[in-house]
């Protein structure tokens, strides 16, 4: 389902689900590189498209990218022309890649614990829908991010993503029942921490089961088992290092 894409710059995964559109969720290797030597490392045709990432879950199309020399505030980003390459950048949350397999519709969603608790996916995934995208067209890849083994998260934040997929979660809601709610449905989207005000989330499964709540199949995501924290040789992770270092993930449209 992985695969690691060797150059003279670097290396970079590339995910089966996305097989039919340049991709890749690029390492450190790439550190100092601009996004035109990253997308001529997919690509020799598409122009590069980003935004000034927020943590938050406003969408912004390309059109609207285009149009401005200033860089949007906006943690996803829709193609809507050909040879558009979007790309998001992270070290520790999660990035993910959108195609629509009829249309060659394109996206990249920067989303982090925060994001994640206001929707950016399924915000993207709406933006895509508007536009003519089916809902069973959609593959997603999550590419590298840090696993819920390690990501100790306060409790606020712990219900605050709990929120999203289940009912009932208050905002004062116990420990243990948050924890035991959230394992019933996926035993490995949270652990228990040593820190009795605390708990460790996985923030991709939290995605994921977003997703699988929103109508996607199983089939239709792919979770990269990297985990940036614990690999340190590849990837940057802000929680091991506290460096503002990222790596970058993109993704080129192939509007047909």
């Amino acid at each position: 389902m992985w695969h690691w894409q060797t150059t003279d710059l670097g290396r970079f995964l590339t995910c089966d689900l996305l097989q039919r559109f340049p991709h890749g969720f690029f390492t450190r290797d790439w550190q100092g590189q601009d996004l035109s030597t990253l997308t001529a490392a997919l690509t020799t045709s598409a122009k590069p498209l980003q935004t000034q990432q927020v943590h938050g879950n406003r969408v912004a199309l390309a059109p609207e990218i285009l149009d401005t020399d200033e860089r949007l505030a906006a943690d996803a980003l829709v193609a809507t022309g050909s040879d558009q390459a979007l790309w998001v950048c992270s070290a520790d949350c999660v990035p993910l890649l959108v195609a629509d397999v009829v249309s060659g519709r394109v996206a990249a969603i920067h989303a982090g614990w925060r994001g994640t608790a206001l929707g950016v996916t399924r915000a993207t995934l709406q933006q895509m829908a508007a536009l003519g995208s089916d809902l069973a067209n959609l593959r997603v890849a999550m590419g590298p991010a840090i696993g819920g083994e390690v990501y100790q998260v306060g409790l606020n934040v712990a219900r605050a993503l709990a929120q999203t997929i289940l009912e009932g979660v208050t905002d004062t809601m116990d420990r243990e029942v948050l924890y035991e709610r959230l394992a019933a449905l996926d035993p490995e989207v949270v652990f228990l921490d040593p820190h009795p005000e605390r708990l460790r989330v996985d923030v991709a499964r939290i995605n994921r089961l977003q997703l699988l709540q929103w109508g996607l199949r199983d089939e239709q995501i792919a979770l990269s088992p990297h985990c940036t924290f614990r690999d340190a040789e590849c990837f940057f992770s802000y929680r091991r290092e506290h460096l503002k270092q990222v790596q970058w993930s993109g993704i080129v449209s192939r509007l047909l």
